[in-house]
């Protein structure tokens, strides 16, 4: 007997509408981490949490061909990133993650301040999506 897939239209649809608001608040803690609460962690979590999500309304397969990102890669690119941060004060002759900031003028933002916490924050927010997904993949993905 051929075994048909339930139609999930409605969830499919939610889930979109929901996953974009997950997606933009992450980016908000992720921006606003570095002067309060939030950061790359609590923004990587929600991040992971909003393309979980995706992965519960559609089947393994479409959300791996709408995201083409190789989750273990993304763990080395934050863990580097964090590093060379961190590295970058020394070279200096400061502390290991001494944090450097300027104040910059853009044409549509006007003044925004610059921090090497922000590039830090990055780094934790690539690993910790990174990580959550794999091991959250690893698992959905064991069949036995």
């Amino acid at each position: 007997m051929k075994q048909t897939r339930p139609n999930d239209m409605m969830l499919q649809v939610a889930i979109r509408i929901i996953s974009l608001i997950m997606f933009t608040f992450s980016f908000y803690l992720f921006l606003a981490g570095h002067n309060n609460p939030g950061g790359g962690f609590i923004g990587g979590l929600m991040t992971a949490i909003a393309i979980l999500v995706l992965y519960l309304a559609f089947d393994m397969k479409t959300v791996k061909q709408a995201i083409r990102i190789d989750f273990p890669k993304l763990i080395g690119i934050g863990l580097l990133l964090a590093v060379c941060t961190g590295t970058l004060s020394v070279i200096f002759g400061y502390p290991f993650l001494t944090q450097f900031f300027d104040y910059f003028q853009l044409p549509v933002f006007g003044e925004i301040e610059l921090t090497t916490a922000l590039l830090f924050d990055l780094g934790v927010y690539l690993v910790v999506v990174g990580v959550a997904l794999t091991i959250i993949l690893a698992i959905a993905e064991d069949e036995k």
